[in-house]
């Protein structure tokens, strides 16, 4: 039995140790905002947060999370409302297909957690190894800076 934290939940598992966190997520506990892209941990899409820390999920060997805070695309949302990351997102219609949008977001909100102010390069830094098909790129760059931009303006540091 693996116990762990999904979301601000405790819950367990009795998946095999080396099944990825990605595929418990989605088939155990059927929170399907997190995609499989590549399987190699290469692209970005199965992002989710692993105690704070933007994370491959992919490759994780569910086992490792043992006691450990799992976050989801689902559970960026708090109290009812967006992550500024997430109403960004929409202000400025970044997603096409859809399909890296979870992986962005949740490496996008890491990011802003860990450096609340940061610059133009330290997004695309940040960002870099997240693959958009439809090469959305500079909506995805717009869309972070505007959610720094907001969080300031409600915490009045604009």
């Amino acid at each position: 039995m693996i116990r762990f934290e999904l979301n601000g939940q405790t819950v367990t598992t009795e998946d095999s140790p080396d099944t990825p966190l990605l595929w418990v997520v989605r088939d155990t506990f059927k929170l399907k905002g997190s995609k499989y892209g590549c399987g190699a941990g290469l692209c970005g899409a199965c992002t989710m947060h692993v105690d704070g820390e933007s994370t491959r999920t992919c490759i994780l060997p569910v086992g490792s999370v043992e006691g450990k805070s799992i976050t989801t695309i689902e559970g960026l949302r708090q109290d009812g409302e967006l992550h500024p990351v997430q109403q960004a997102w929409i202000s400025h219609s970044v997603p096409q297909c859809g399909y890296c949008q979870s992986g962005q977001i949740m490496t996008a909100a890491a990011l802003l957690e860990h450096n609340p102010d940061p610059t133009p390069d330290d997004v695309e830094a940040a960002l870099a190894g997240n693959l958009c098909r439809c090469g959305c790129y500079p909506r995805i760059k717009a869309a972070v800076l505007a959610a720094v931009d907001a969080t300031d303006a409600m915490e009045g540091t604009s």
